[in-house]
C-alpha cells in the first residue's frame, strides 16, 4: 500500500515529504500499457503531484502538473488532490526507451530538454494559481526543483525515481522526496542539508 510521510524539523526550519508510490505507478503502467520510458516519466510526475497535492491545506484543492518537452513522449500530465490521490497520462505511452551507460532509463531523451513545466493549483475558489517554468533537464525531479526555486522562491530538493525491471518491464519500486527550507532557516541548517543531500 502506498503512503506519504511528512515531517518538519523541531526548529521549523526544514520540511520534508517522502512517498512510496509503487502500487500507483504499477497500476498506471498496466492501465495505460506504458513503455519503460513512459512508465518512468509518468511515475516520477505522479510521485511529485501526490506529494505537492498532499501539501495543499484546503479540502477541495487540487494540483495539476504538466510537462511538455520536445521529445517523442509529448505531454505528461498528473493531477492530485489534497489527500495525495493522483492520476495521470502520457500523450505517447509507447515512447521508445533509451538507457544511460549506467543502465538507468534516459527520461530526458524521451521527454525532451526544451519545453516547460506548468503547475496549476486550484483551491476550490474558481481562481487557480498557475505557474510555468522552462525545463532544465527533462528528468522531472530537477524540473520540479527549478519550479520551486524560480516560481515560488522556495529553496528545495526533489528526488524522484521509478525502478523498472529490464527483463519484463514491471515496476519494482517508485517513490520520491521533497525537502524545503522554510522562512527562518539558519545557515547551519542549510549547510547540514546541503551536506546530507550530497
Amino acid at each position: 500500500m502506498d503512503k506519504i510521510i511528512r515531517c518538519i524539523t523541531s526548529d521549523g526550519a526544514i520540511m520534508a515529504s517522502a512517498i512510496d508510490a509503487s502500487d500507483i505507478v504499477f497500476t498506471a503502467k498496466k492501465l495505460h500499457n506504458l513503455s519503460r520510458s513512459s512508465t518512468a516519466a509518468l511515475g516520477r510526475l505522479l510521485c511529485a503531484a501526490s506529494i505537492m497535492g498532499n501539501m495543499l491545506k484546503q479540502k477541495d484543492a487540487f494540483i495539476n502538473l504538466r510537462v511538455l518537452g520536445d521529445g517523442e513522449m509529448g505531454a505528461v500530465v498528473a493531477v492530485a488532490d489534497s489527500s495525495g490521490n493522483v492520476r495521470g497520462y502520457v500523450e505517447n505511452p509507447d515512447c521508445k526507451t533509451e538507457y544511460y551507460p549506467n543502465g538507468k532509463i534516459n527520461v530526458a531523451q524521451a521527454v525532451g530538454k526544451n519545453g516547460n513545466l506548468s503547475v496549476m493549483r486550484d483551491y476550490g475558489t474558481g481562481d487557480p494559481y498557475i505557474g510555468q517554468v522552462e525545463l532544465v533537464s527533462g528528468e522531472i525531479a530537477e524540473d520540479i526543483t527549478n519550479y520551486f526555486a524560480t516560481s515560488e522562491q522556495i529553496p528545495s530538493v526533489c528526488a524522484l525515481g521509478v525502478l523498472v525491471d529490464k527483463e519484463d518491464g514491471e515496476v519494482l519500486l517508485a517513490g520520491g522526496l521533497l525537502i524545503q527550507l522554510l522562512p527562518g532557516a539558519y545557515d547551519e541548517a542549510i549547510d547540514k542539508l546541503e551536506q546530507n543531500v550530497q
